[in-house]
């Protein structure tokens, strides 16, 4: 129980690590761990907001953005094409989940504080929207 306690906490650390998600050689897993570093940053943009901590959210935030980047770059850079391969179907859904998530982070904050999850829930939808081209779209 407390080895599993000690691995669960390790392996959060190394999600919040964009650094060391850009070091991953292997470009599927690069997306893979950027996602989930997406989603631990929005957990504590959460939490940092909750505490009043409003600087400290609005970098987190930062951090989601720059991993949904990272996410589609890396899938892009494998050359793979979207419609066969399955990791661009599990990032567009992936980052369908955050985009809720981004809707309930943006109830929650205040009226004032919105303009910035507006402009961050835009931005991941453009990407969305890019993987779903990719996806849908014919053979060039």
């Amino acid at each position: 129980m407390r080895w599993m306690l000690i691995f669960a906490l390790a392996s959060l650390s190394l999600a919040f690590d964009l650094a060391g998600v850009k070091s991953e050689p292997n470009l599927e897993k690069r997306s893979d761990r950027a996602l989930d570093n997406a989603n631990v940053a929005l957990d504590a943009a959460r939490d940092s907001y909750t505490r009043g901590e409003y600087d400290q959210s609005q970098t987190q935030l930062d951090e989601v953005g720059a991993s949904v980047d990272l996410a589609y770059d890396s899938l892009q850079q494998t050359g793979k094409d979207p419609r066969r391969s399955g990791k661009f179907k599990q990032a567009e859904m992936r980052i369908r989940e955050l985009l809720r998530r981004l809707e309930g982070l943006r109830q929650m904050v205040s009226f004032s504080d919105r303009p910035a999850v507006d402009k961050l829930r835009d931005h991941v939808s453009s990407i969305h929207d890019n993987l779903l081209d990719g996806i849908m779209s014919r053979r060039k």
